[in-house]
């Protein structure tokens, strides 16, 4: 990211992260909501060509793609103005142009109750462009800047974005520009110019940091990555579906993070510290919103991954192109053993993680996750729910290998744990399988307890029983609103699970967890140890 002087309109932080990503010329039929722009545009370096007719401007803005090799504008105002377009902007997308189209759109203020000229205008474009946004203040720089990333994404096409005039005028909160990051398609060759420049850089660094997502963790990046990692000492950091592409027990790794507070506090002051920070297959769908940016300088951050960056989550200085074990094994190649992080910091982090999530009761959620995880080995596969009780052992987890742990990290949805469970226990009938549910994810999905029976599948269904929605209740309270809709009743699951041919059993001592852990490893149907504790054990947790 850049920084301008000067106070700054939203318009001119879209001008300028246009210009920044090649554009230069524009074309339309001007209208009073986009007058700002205009001028933002103009005083950019990006000229605006007046035309006769909305179809015509796009059509002229992808003849000048066309030549400059670059994506180009298309301006209309409201209504009338952008529904003039379509046939423009359909000839766009059948022509694989790059073409960006921006829209005055009412305000949002008297949107909801003004008539006058108002269309949806994403619905009316949505069969002929990849992807439609508003352009907000917070995020303008992220929004222009995935907008060109998905029009110039093969296939290329026509991505549209709406501009009210009370927001292009506003006053940027904040006045970075996001910058397109140098591109390199790069070959497995400690010859290739991008591997190179990465071993330069490496051997120059002196706080190297990796972050690895899923993508790294299904090209098999694990043993060439921890190679990596312990040639140039730089701590390694996953995703919760990464976690385990190197052992978690390694003094390396500094575990997984994406949902807990507790984790962020830790280890995003590690990637203000680093000078380097390595991507490799990191996709940000697995993260949150804590960690948009997550590298301030750009210039940092250097993306490994085959996936286009068609993001606003985080700006990379450098995206290289290309499957993530392939570059590592190149670089392995071509680096030497070095010490990094002279003053500590990532043990020091290491140490405070064990500590900030280390169990402190005899009873509860933390002392069954240490239990279920010295039980489950390095051979057994867990499956968690959405809840609580899911950032507790993501967190907690210590994972030997990869994709022994699996969740839904992405859309995050409920009732995951059991179906995935299911899934990957017909998939490898040898391998010990646990789900780990919550009470609420259990009765949104209890009739699945048939297909575990009627499958014949010896799961082991680890319940937290706490009679809450306890991660809602959290949110609440930390809104300081009064808990509403997550109390749950107390249902009896010992005796739901004999009704559908299997095993059940409510524990609330560490001794009987264990006793029934065992137990339900030499039984040939399922088994459900519903855990009773209550919902404040998760107070301060995570």
């Amino acid at each position: 990211m850049s920084e301008t002087e000067n106070p700054t309109r939203v318009a001119d932080i879209v001008a300028l992260t246009l210009h920044g990503h090649q554009v230069r010329h524009a074309f339309g039929v001007p209208g009073g909501e986009v007058v700002t722009l205009m001028d933002a545009l103009q005083a950019t370096g990006i000229a605006f060509n007046l035309t006769r007719h909305e179809t015509s401007a796009a059509i002229m803005a992808a003849g000048a793609s066309t030549i400059s090799g670059n994506p180009e504008l298309l301006v209309t105002t409201v209504g009338p103005g952008l529904a003039n377009a379509v046939n423009g902007i359909a000839d766009a997308l059948q022509e694989r142009v790059p073409l960006i189209v921006i829209s005055g759109v009412v305000d949002r203020a008297t949107r909801a109750r003004y008539t006058h000229q108002v269309i949806d205008h994403a619905q009316l474009l949505r069969p002929l462009v990849k992807a439609s946004f508003e352009v907000e203040p917070e995020s303008v720089a992220s929004t222009v800047a995935r907008a060109v990333a998905i029009a110039t994404a093969e296939p290329m096409g026509p991505v549209h974005l709406d501009l009210s005039p009370s927001v292009a005028a506003m006053i940027a909160p904040n006045v970075s520009v996001a910058i397109p990051p140098k591109r390199f398609a790069a070959s497995a060759s400690v010859t290739d110019p991008a591997v190179r420049a990465l071993s330069e850089r490496l051997r120059t660094a002196d706080r190297p940091l990796i972050i690895a997502g899923l993508e790294a963790v299904r090209s098999n990046a694990g043993p060439s990555l921890q190679h990596l990692a312990e040639t140039i000492g730089a701590p390694l950091i996953t995703t919760y579906k990464a976690k385990g592409i190197i052992p978690e027990d390694h003094p390396l790794s500094l575990g997984s993070a994406g949902l807990s507070p507790l984790a962020d506090h830790v280890l995003l002051p590690l990637f203000e510290r680093a000078d380097l920070v390595l991507a490799f297959g990191y996709d940000p769908i697995e993260m949150r919103l804590g960690w948009l940016d997550f590298v301030a300088d750009q210039t940092k951050l250097i993306d490994i991954s085959k996936a286009p960056r068609d993001h606003g989550m985080h700006h990379a200085g450098t995206w290289i192109s290309a499957e993530p074990r392939s570059i590592l094994q190149a670089l392995n190649g071509s680096l030497v053993e070095r010490k990094a992080w002279a003053g500590g910091e990532p043990a020091e982090a290491k140490a405070e993680l064990d500590r900030v999530f280390s169990t402190r009761h005899a009873w509860g959620p933390h002392a069954i996750v240490d239990h279920l995880n010295e039980a489950a080995g390095t051979d057994g596969l867990v499956t968690v729910d959405s809840g609580a009780h899911r950032i507790l052992l993501s967190q907690k987890w210590r994972a030997a290998t990869p994709l022994s742990l699996l969740q839904s990290a992405g859309f995050c949805t409920m009732n995951a744990a059991l179906p995935l469970a299911i899934g990957a226990k017909v998939a490898d009938r040898s391998r010990r399988v646990f789900a780990v549910m919550g009470d609420g994810g259990l009765e949104m999905g209890i009739g699945e307890l048939a297909t575990v029976r009627d499958l014949g599948l010896p799961l082991a269904i680890v319940l937290f029983q706490d009679r809450s929605l306890a991660l809602i209740a959290m949110k609440q309270a930390s809104a300081g609103l009064a808990p509403a809709g997550v109390t749950l009743g107390e249902t009896d699951f010992a005796t739901v699970a004999f009704g559908f041919g299997g095993y059940g059993v409510n524990v609330e001592t560490i001794y009987d967890f264990r006793n029934e852990l065992e137990a339900a490893g030499r039984r040939k149907s399922f088994s459900l140890i519903a855990c009773r504790f209550d919902a404040s054990a998760y107070d301060g947790a995570f």
